[in-house]
């Protein structure tokens, strides 16, 4: 689509009072696709965050793009985990005893998510979320003039044996069910696609339609440069408040200088509850603190993305070497990074491949906003409140995307920008749950 057609797809009102036409809070991928897709279409769009665009999740996250992941977090059976969680360092899923009071009414809810009927919900909802995006990924990353950075070659899940995978089966159904196709290799067959496999692997499950993408940072910084190419603009700030004025706009009042546009999209990621809370949206969202170790010689000994799943990592190849990511952190945003978690991935990183010791390397910790049931929040606010039907006109949510921000970036902008064109071109009457996705 030119520019031009999306001029025609979305025209927008006249606006005398010089104010924007959507802002677009946060600039990792969400939010920065959201931005550039509005743009396309024809809006006024400014972009506005603290920090430059992609340095949160987007700058280190494990570059997997996976339509597959319609497994939720809270599977049946996970009340059982959670003594192992609490106070166990190494644990793929951790959770100190000294945030447990704070992350206490969301493991409440995680723990409700895990109810077979809502699981099926979850996973359904998901799936409808992934829709294409391999080929959506595909076809923005050749638009911003980086199709290099998208691998095409599937992702490989290696299990210890038959009985691991079996103990699996669950979100392998899962997948099968919303139409997934998937191959069990031998360790034949996987080392044929790995030759370099660690020998403790014996078995596999082969997912051909997954993709990688080789730098997330650089692809974010490459849709954020063509989002100024066709005009958008974009404001370093930290936002502090949102709320309306007096001639039906929203302000947003930041530590530069206040803001006013007829739209909003709240897509700060984890950052998002405390700007919603205030005008009535509790977002029962916490952060999984994820970490990476990224070894900075160029070979890697996996040429596409790997899970290790009795670790629960990823690996992968990237521009600049391997990634090694994963693992789940419940600590909360003010918490320093943990290094022990760093140390985790490095110690099997290197258990697994020998060449990788003394190789090196480094780390990083981020914050993915996670919902009880894995199924991100999308759409105009008032779906989200109960007693603020038409109150809050022109206030959209991308958020809660947890470990699938990058998957599901190019499909949440497309249908946020949808809302918002629709509203633009009637007036702003949305009403609760009208463009409610997910």
């Amino acid at each position: 689509m030119t520019e031009q057609d999306g001029d025609q797809a979305c025209t927008r009102s006249g606006n005398p009072t010089g104010a924007a036409d959507v802002a677009v809070i946060g600039a990792g991928i969400v939010g920065v696709c959201t931005a550039y897709e509005l743009r396309k279409r024809g809006q006024r769009v400014i972009l506005i965050d603290k920090a430059e665009p992609g340095q949160g999740c987007s700058f280190g996250n494990s570059g997997a793009i996976s339509p597959s992941s319609v497994t939720p977090l809270a599977m049946p059976g996970v009340l059982a985990s959670v003594p192992r969680m609490l106070g166990k360092p190494d644990s793929p899923l951790f959770l100190p005893w000294w945030y447990l009071p704070s992350a206490a009414p969301w493991l409440i809810r995680f723990v409700m998510a895990a109810r077979p009927h809502i699981v099926r919900q979850s996973a359904a909802s998901l799936a409808r979320i992934h829709t294409a995006a391999v080929q959506r990924h595909e076809c923005l990353a050749r638009e911003v003039g980086v199709p290099e950075l998208v691998l095409r070659r599937g992702h490989l899940h290696l299990y210890r044996d038959q009985s691991a995978l079996d103990a699996d089966h669950a979100a392998w159904d899962l997948r099968a069910q919303h139409g997934y196709t998937f191959s069990r290799l031998s360790r034949q067959a996987l080392q044929a696609l790995e030759p370099r496999a660690p020998e403790r692997y014996k078995v596999a499950m082969f997912l051909e339609d997954q993709a990688t993408i080789l730098n997330p940072y650089r692809y974010v910084r490459a849709i954020f440069a063509q989002f100024l190419a066709r005009g958008g603009e974009s404001s370093r700030a930290e936002v502090r408040a949102l709320r309306r004025d007096g001639e039906g706009l929203w302000e947003i009042v930041t530590d530069a200088r206040p803001i006013f546009t007829r739209q909003v999209v709240v897509a700060a990621g984890i950052w998002s509850r405390a700007l919603l809370e205030p005008l009535g949206i509790r977002l029962h969202m916490e952060t999984q603190r994820g970490y990476h170790v990224q070894f900075t010689h160029r070979e890697s000994p996996v040429s596409r993305t790997v899970i290790l799943t009795d670790h629960k990592v990823f690996l992968t190849p990237m521009e600049d070497g391997l990634r090694i990511g994963g693992t789940v952190e419940f600590a909360g945003t003010q918490a320093q990074p943990n290094e022990h978690r760093a140390r985790i991935l490095l110690r099997v990183a290197q258990e697994n491949f020998s060449e990788l010791v003394d190789k090196p390397h480094q780390t990083w910790m981020g914050h993915r906003p996670c919902m009880p049931d894995t199924v991100p929040v999308m759409g105009p606010a008032d779906a989200f409140v109960s007693d603020n039907a038409d109150k809050l006109p022109g206030l959209w949510v991308a958020t809660g995307h947890g470990h699938l921000g990058l998957t599901d970036s190019v499909g949440t902008a497309s249908l946020i920008a949808d809302g918002v064109c629709s509203a633009a071109n009637s007036g702003l009457k949305t009403r609760a749950g009208q463009a409610q996705y997910g």
